[in-house]
């Protein structure tokens, strides 16, 4: 370990880079996971469009949240190729800094779209569940509308602030070949306070709000006795299902990010044999895997949320029956085909 660790040291000071990445095995691990990521991830949300276009025809809301869900996921999803070659080629970027901004513009926008739909849904769910007769004027398609807007619009606008403030091209100096893409060291103060801000209003606030809304749900479908067990456990299971996917996908992420934002703020010294270097360099690996950790929300988005949605729910129950029940008939045929005429 500590031979590894005088190596590290050696090529730091003798490339002046704060961070040396260098080839590794588990950069193909993470190529898997941005490969599992797109496949499944595309897979699912084409599935999910039908049921959920059925349910927005019918001015559903939760329909409606979904829809802009899988559509924030499918333009990120339409990325992921550009991060598994950048993976490939062992954290190399050879498209360019407009590539790379456009790639990164989407993946992180997803993130925060995504987040924000979900304490959307689980607000919705709170206030049909605990206040079903008062909040119906709110429970609205114009309503739901206007809540997907305006998260759109001031995701967006947040992270066009940041592309402007945060400086790719020192991440792609020929020169040295440091050809990196979301991986300049060291950080750049703006960018230092953005993600303390992404971490406290895109991360902490919405999994409050997350909390409390399932909180009252709970709370409130455990008062009601015409409920049986069974339907209690579901909403639970439920529930603690949201909130637990939430956190692993996020949580792990957005943890390191608040480490490295804190230690930027603390450390004078961003030199190359400097503290906060050692620390982003111990870091990378981790850092790295919860971003290949997060893509795979878009995997878990259109299963989680068809659960959450009844109408979703008997849409893709109603696709499978009639697949089924056609595919029986094509059997059937085809066999009769095949036998003799009794007649």
């Amino acid at each position: 370990m500590n031979a590894t660790n005088t190596s590290t040291a050696t090529t730091l000071n003798s490339t002046q880079q704060c961070v040396y990445i260098g080839a590794s095995a588990i950069s193909d691990l993470k190529m898997a996971v941005y490969i599992l990521a797109f496949i499944f991830g595309l897979i699912f949300n084409v599935l999910m469009l039908g049921p959920i276009f059925q349910q927005v025809q019918r001015q559903n809301v939760i329909g409606i949240f979904l829809l802009n869900l899988s559509l924030s996921d499918m333009l990120y999803l339409f990325t992921i190729p550009l991060w598994i070659s950048y993976y490939r080629q062992d954290h190399h970027w050879h498209l360019g800094v407009m590539s790379c901004r456009v790639a990164g513009f989407f993946y992180y926008s997803n993130m925060y779209i995504s987040i924000y739909l979900l304490c959307c849904i689980s607000v919705h769910r709170c206030l049909l569940v605990t206040y079903p007769h008062h909040s119906k004027t709110h429970r609205t398609s114009y309503y739901a509308w206007a809540q997907c807007t305006i998260v759109h619009v001031v995701v967006v606008a947040l992270h066009i602030v940041w592309l402007i403030y945060d400086n790719l091209n020192n991440a792609h100096d020929e020169k040295n070949n440091n050809d990196r893409c979301y991986e300049t060291y060291p950080m750049q103060r703006p960018v230092a306070l953005f993600n303390l801000l992404r971490v406290g209003f895109g991360f902490l606030l919405p999994l409050l709000v997350l909390t409390v809304s399932y909180w009252r749900i709970l709370v409130t479908v455990g008062q009601r006795p015409h409920l049986n067990a069974q339907a209690k456990r579901k909403v639970r299971m439920l529930s603690f299902g949201v909130i637990g996917i939430f956190s692993i996908c996020y949580a792990p992420y957005h943890i390191i990010l608040l480490a490295r934002s804190l230690v930027f703020y603390q450390s004078d010294n961003t030199q190359p044999d400097g503290s906060y270097c050692q620390f982003e360099q111990k870091m990378h690996f981790f850092f790295s895997c919860t971003l290949a950790l997060s893509s795979l929300n878009c995997v878990v988005d259109p299963v989680l949320y068809a659960l959450v949605s009844n109408g979703v729910q008997k849409e893709v129950n109603l696709c499978w029956r009639n697949t089924r029940t056609q595919t029986e008939d094509f059997a059937l045929s085809t066999h009769h085909r095949g036998q003799p005429n009794s007649n």
